[in-house]
């Protein structure tokens, strides 16, 4: 198990093998994000996406199902999220892509009104079948401290 005290500033780690599928892309959208060019390939071909896109939100949704596989991989005493500070869509996400994740903790500090945890912040990169970046962020974790023996 990984508490604050092991959390290291600058550690990196890779993980992800997440499939688009062009169902999934629609689904999602049709529920929670319904412009035309995450719904139909005739109207995506009219934008600069020129094909049929996922939702940004999508995006992180799935991100977030890369993050959770990992966290059963390799757990934590994690306590959720505060927040992200920075959210970037930086290329489409297509049906059809493979998506991935390298993340680096780039600071962290003992929480003063809860010292029982502890925040972190990491910057992470997706990126597709072609190390092409496709979104990135600077999120914040809350994680415990390790318990007094």
């Amino acid at each position: 198990m990984q508490y604050f005290e092991d959390i290291e500033v600058g550690a990196r780690a890779s993980f992800g093998n997440y499939k688009v599928t062009r169902e999934e892309v629609v689904d999602f959208a049709s529920r929670y994000d319904p412009q035309p060019f995450h719904l139909s390939d005739d109207a995506a071909a009219q934008t600069h996406f020129g094909r049929l896109s996922a939702s940004g939100w999508h995006t992180c949704a799935m991100v977030m199902s890369m993050i959770v596989e990992n966290g059963k991989r390799h757990p934590s005493a994690g306590l959720g999220s505060p927040g992200i500070d920075e959210l970037r869509w930086v290329k489409p996400v297509y049906p059809g892509d493979t998506l991935r994740c390298e993340t680096e903790v780039i600071e962290k500090r003992q929480s003063q009104s809860r010292p029982e945890m502890g925040i972190f912040k990491s910057r992470m990169s997706v990126f597709n079948q072609d190390d092409v970046v496709v979104m990135t962020m600077v999120s914040n974790g809350l994680i415990a401290t390790r318990p007094a023996t």
